[in-house]
């Protein structure tokens, strides 16, 4: 039997995703997480944007297309928001939500909408089996923020951890090169007292390289890096939300911090990590997001020097309170992005020519195009051809730029 677990939207989902294939793979099954031919799909939905609602919808159609009497399985952020956009579509559907995603392989012979309660524990899973070079591990679940814009909190319900020990034998059972820690909000990290921070003493003798997901402000201490830099086998790579560099935005998008603050946090982290990366998220064309803002904003983004930026145009989410606020022009919208992608690309470039002459450690994941491409430990995009391991880490010296990243030279092998 072929089975394939398809994941639209964040890391957390690749991380349920990567327990479920670790599941189907106990009970037999031949599991791929590309959509292609086969007998069951489970398919993890995403309800973070509008566009990602919509491609979830859709899924169902191109399944179709390829297995027309397969079983299709929806569960995730979009089936919990609307079930009824999915179940109605076709009565062979079995459709869940957030919640009890563990239960979902005993459920492979029932149909209609089994939407689970909220829980205020942390759920946990099958250890996860990755397809991927580097292994998901949730830590964290939910969030108590509500951002004026997401609608996350109210799909994923409140903040919940998991006990540092399960996050520790997990990593050690699976042994990967790489395990990069996630969360919906992996800075609210709390598990009966012991903080993100806690967490990190608890993994520093670990060989594995530890990466984190994606960071809220707040999180950023001395405390916090040093717990961080003492960690065996650390990747400096800091995901630091922003998701606008107006303090007038921020307020209106219920961040709690300003730009000021932000920076302070992004030099704080550079004086323990000099060559760390700082990557970012920032929300193009927020309701309340004047000209002068987005200035504000792009100038922002110049100042931090960050080493990759992802921006998106907003997207009104209905049960938010940034819906109710009167929506910019699309067309003011794709004017700011455009301008925002090319920051995006002279930020990656930038950074790219700091590590010309470096020696990092890359972990190589594919071969295309004659190249062997991976990741270091900075989060650097490299290219490399030549000896090289798949799969493994090795250390590799910095030659120039190269496409979205880097081309370097195998110096360990």
């Amino acid at each position: 039997m072929k089975a394939v677990v398809f994941t639209l939207g964040c890391k957390v989902n690749e991380c349920e995703s990567d327990s479920l294939i670790a599941g189907l793979t106990a009970r037999g099954y031949e599991v791929s997480d590309k959509l292609e031919s086969a007998d069951l799909y489970i398919v993890n939905t995403c309800a973070v944007t509008q566009e990602a609602e919509k491609k979830s919808r859709q899924t169902a159609s191109r399944i179709r297309k390829l297995s027309p009497n397969a079983k299709i399985i929806f569960t995730g952020c979009a089936s919990e928001k609307c079930a009824k956009s999915f179940s109605e579509k076709d009565k062979t559907f079995l459709v869940t939500g957030t919640f009890n995603k563990g239960k979902i392989l005993d459920m492979l012979d029932s149909i209609g909408e089994m939407i689970s309660p909220p829980t205020d524990t942390f759920e946990e899973l099958d250890s996860v089996k990755s397809l991927r070079a580097r292994a998901y591990v949730k830590v964290q679940d939910g969030c108590n923020n509500f951002c004026s814009y997401c609608i996350i909190p109210y799909l994923r319900g409140r903040s919940r951890s998991r006990a540092p020990e399960k996050v520790r034998q997990e990593i050690l059972s699976i042994s990967p090169k790489e395990a990069v820690l996630n969360g919906i909000n992996l800075s609210a990290y709390d598990y009966n007292g012991t903080t993100l921070t806690g967490l990190m003493e608890e993994l520093k003798d670990l060989d594995t390289r530890i990466r984190l997901g994606s960071l809220e402000v707040g999180v950023i201490t001395d405390e916090f890096l040093t717990a961080c830099k003492n960690l065996k086998n650390f990747a400096p790579h800091f995901h630091l939300s922003l998701q606008s560099g107006s303090n007038a935005v921020l307020e209106s998008m219920n961040r709690h911090y300003t730009a000021d603050e932000y920076y302070q946090k992004v030099r704080l982290i550079r004086e323990y990590f000099p060559d760390a990366a700082i990557t970012t998220d920032i929300i193009v064309g927020f309701p309340t997001e004047t000209e002068e803002n987005f200035i504000e904003t792009a100038e922002f983004v110049k100042k931090v020097e960050f080493s990759d930026v992802h921006p998106f145009p907003f997207s009104p989410r209905s049960g938010t309170k940034a819906y109710e606020m009167k929506d910019l022009p699309s067309e003011v919208k794709k004017q700011r992005l455009k301008v925002l992608l090319e920051l995006k690309s002279q930020c990656k470039n930038t950074f790219a020519n700091k590590m010309v002459g470096k020696e990092l450690n890359v972990l190589f994941e594919q071969e295309k195009d004659g190249y062997f491409e991976g990741y270091s430990e900075n989060y650097l995009r490299v290219y490399v051809k030549g000896n090289v391991r798949k799969d493994k880490i090795q250390k590799v010296q910095i030659i120039r730029p190269y496409l979205d990243g880097a081309e370097g030279k195998i110096i360990e092998e």
